[in-house]
């Protein structure tokens, strides 16, 4: 028996076929059958779209990281390599 591989499908694809769902003028069924993907990934695919949406318009403030301080940083490596 051989083992089928899995099918990978690039972000575009992917985006594509969520963009179709969002839009609503076609079922589930009749967009599974168009694109050749089973309707379950479209429902994911779709969720993922509207979760991530908010981040192409920018990222929340809470979410960024805290700045650096290097000079601490550099410091703090040479106290502990003329420790050694």
């Amino acid at each position: 028996m051989t083992k089928k591989s899995r099918r990978t499908h690039s972000p575009a694809f992917k985006a594509k076929v969520a963009l179709a769902a969002v839009k609503g003028d076609k079922t589930l069924a009749e967009l599974a059958q168009l694109f050749d993907v089973h309707p379950n990934q479209i429902t994911i695919w779709k969720n993922q779209l509207l979760e991530g949406a908010a981040g192409v318009f920018g990222h929340d403030k809470t979410s960024a990281e805290t700045p650096v301080d290097l000079k601490a940083l550099h410091a703090k490596i040479g106290e502990l390599a003329l420790e050694n």
